[in-house]
C-alpha cells in the first residue's frame, strides 16, 4: 500500500481554497437575504401606504359638497404620500411619495421636488429603481396610458415619447409651455449590474382629469 503525504504548501493552498469557498457561499447567502428582505419590506410598505391612501380618499369623498374646509395642497396626501401611479398594461401600480432619497426609492416611487405636483401646471417628475417598481417600464409604448390618483382627483396621461439620456440631461424635467406633462425617470440599461450609466426617460402628456367626487 502506497501512502501519499501531502506537502505543507499544498495543504495550506487547500485550506485557503476551502476558506474562500465558504466566504463566497456566505456572501451569496447574505446577498440573497438582503434581496429577500428588500422585497418583503417594499411589498409591505406599499400595501400599508396604499391602504392609508385609500382611507384618505374615502374620507375626502365623504365630505359634504357644501362643507367649508381648507383643501389640501395639490398632490399632497398622508405622511408625504402624493398619490398612486398606475400603468395598467405594464402592471405598474405603486404609491408615490415626496423625495428621491435612496431610502425612499427603495420603498416607493419618488416625486422629484424640483418639478410640479399633480394638478399643477408644469411637468411632474417621478423616479424609481429599474429593478423594482419601474422594472416593467422597459416595455413602455407610445400612447400607453398612465394614471395618477391624488386626493384632488385622477389625472390621465398618454405617453408621447421615451428615450435614453445621460444623467446630466436634466432638461428632460423642464416644463413645456402650454402643457401639463409627466416625466418618468429610471436607470438604464435595465439589466446592467451595478450603477447604470444612463437614464431611461418617459414623457407623457395630460389628456384628462377627473375631480374627486363629493357626497351631496
Amino acid at each position: 500500500m502506497i501512502v501519499r503525504i501531502r506537502s505543507p504548501r499544498r495543504m495550506a493552498r487547500s485550506k485557503s481554497w476551502l476558506l474562500a469557498q465558504r466566504l463566497l457561499l456566505l456572501a451569496g447567502l447574505l446577498a440573497l437575504g438582503f434581496v429577500a428582505y428588500s422585497y418583503v419590506a417594499r411589498t409591505a410598505y406599499q400595501a400599508y401606504q396604499s391602504w392609508k391612501f385609500d382611507r384618505a380618499l374615502a374620507s375626502s369623498a365623504e365630505q359634504p359638497a357644501g362643507a367649508v374646509a381648507r383643501p389640501p395642497a395639490p398632490g399632497r396626501a398622508v405622511d408625504g404620500v402624493i398619490g398612486r401611479i398606475t400603468i395598467p398594461r405594464l402592471e405598474i401600480n405603486a404609491v408615490v411619495k415626496d423625495g428621491v432619497s435612496n431610502r425612499m426609492l427603495g420603498l416607493a416611487v419618488g416625486h422629484i421636488r424640483s418639478t410640479a405636483l399633480p394638478g399643477s401646471p408644469g411637468n411632474v417628475g417621478l423616479a424609481a429603481h429599474r429593478d423594482t417598481l419601474f422594472r416593467n417600464l422597459k416595455d413602455i409604448r407610445q400612447d400607453d396610458e398612465i394614471t395618477l390618483t391624488t386626493l384632488q382627483g385622477t389625472y390621465l396621461y398618454r405617453v408621447v415619447w421615451f428615450k435614453v439620456v445621460s444623467p446630466a440631461a436634466v432638461s428632460v424635467l423642464a416644463p413645456t409651455a402650454g402643457e401639463e406633462t409627466l416625466t418618468l425617470v429610471t436607470c438604464y440599461p435595465f439589466y446592467f449590474v451595478g450603477h447604470a450609466p444612463k437614464r431611461f426617460v418617459v414623457r407623457a402628456r395630460r389628456v384628462e382629469s377627473v375631480p374627486l367626487p363629493k357626497q351631496l
